[in-house]
């Protein structure tokens, strides 16, 4: 198994564009922020708003369910080695605390039936 680096960083969800991307402020620590930051939920796919009815009904799902949960909220964002993915998002996975219990948001996508889990 590959070894992963992964950085965890406090954040709050300004917006959720898809399914699997959402726009972030990060808090770096030591009065340092990135504002608006777009970030890419990793290991995961989800429909997309494009394409036929039936693919933008399932995408327009993924992202209503994912606003839902996250929209406006203190979440943690652990990013993949700190790069980049193909369209210039962080990759990340996203952290929500409920009632005292870590919930890993890219898996309750997966098991909510919003999203698959894709390697890439």
């Amino acid at each position: 198994m590959q070894n992963i680096e992964l950085y965890a960083y406090r954040a709050k969800v300004r917006s959720v564009y898809d399914g699997d991307t959402i726009r972030v402020d990060i808090d770096l620590g030591m009065k340092t922020s990135i504002i608006n930051e777009p970030i890419r939920l990793y290991r995961i796919n989800a429909p997309e708003l494009r394409g036929s009815e039936a693919e933008k009904e399932k995408g327009r799902a993924a992202r209503d369910y994912l606003r839902q949960r996250l929209d406006g909220k203190d979440i943690y964002v652990k990013t993949l080695k700190d790069k980049r993915g193909k369209y210039g998002r962080y990759i990340a996975d996203i952290w929500l605390e409920e009632n005292g219990r870590w919930i890993n948001i890219n898996d309750e996508m997966v098991s909510a039936g919003h999203a698959v889990y894709k390697d890439y």
